[in-house]
């Protein structure tokens, strides 16, 4: 199913996601097809879901290059790493964790093969989704010394709180629909 499709199927009570949906991404002028639809696809898989993750990466695979498409994956994969390791140097009170090395491999960080403030923006936003604020920090510093205003930086920041929360509200229409039938009480 494309994602036009399913953003389609949401249920009412996610007018605005729809409404949000169809200006951020299918009416979106703030970036560029390639930090946008990079930025849906890295948000995508970081929501988890399956349905929005198998809907983006189709209708991004007509939007994307294949290069690009596997660095917004990449994006994603190592800020599922990182954000959990700074998350916890950030939210531990123990300040000796902050001062110990990661020792975690980075290479996707540099290897990616698209414009630096593109995939730095896609770490930005995996990064919010999921609430790493050293990442987000860090991330936001970078994109702003490399050029992006704070209006692109406040753009991704929009299509992934879209995206995100279209994921959860397709969670929960699926959850609903595999809830079992409530039993009727023999008489």
């Amino acid at each position: 199913m494309t994602l036009d499709a399913l953003i389609d199927t949401l249920p009412i009570v996610a007018k605005d996601l729809k409404l949000n949906y169809s200006s951020l991404v299918r009416n979106n002028s703030e970036l560029t097809p390639q930090q946008l639809w990079g930025t849906v696809v890295a948000t995508a898989i970081a929501t988890r879901s399956a349905a929005l993750t198998g809907a983006v990466l189709e209708s991004a695979a007509a939007q994307l290059s294949p290069q690009v498409l596997e660095a917004a994956k990449s994006a994603t994969a190592i800020m599922g790493m990182n954000n959990i390791f700074y998350r916890f140097q950030h939210l531990s009170s123990n300040p000796k964790y902050a001062t110990m090395p990661a020792r975690l491999r980075m290479n996707g960080l540099r290897g990616h093969g698209v414009e630096d403030v593109d995939f730095e923006l896609w770490c930005l936003a995996v990064s919010a989704i999921n609430g790493c604020g050293k990442c987000v920090d860090a991330h936001e510093k970078v994109v702003r010394e490399k050029g992006a205003t704070e209006e692109l930086v406040m753009a991704i920041v929009r299509v992934s709180s879209v995206i995100h929360a279209v994921g959860v509200a397709l969670d929960a229409v699926a959850a609903q629909a595999v809830q079992p039938e409530p039993e009727v009480a023999a008489v």
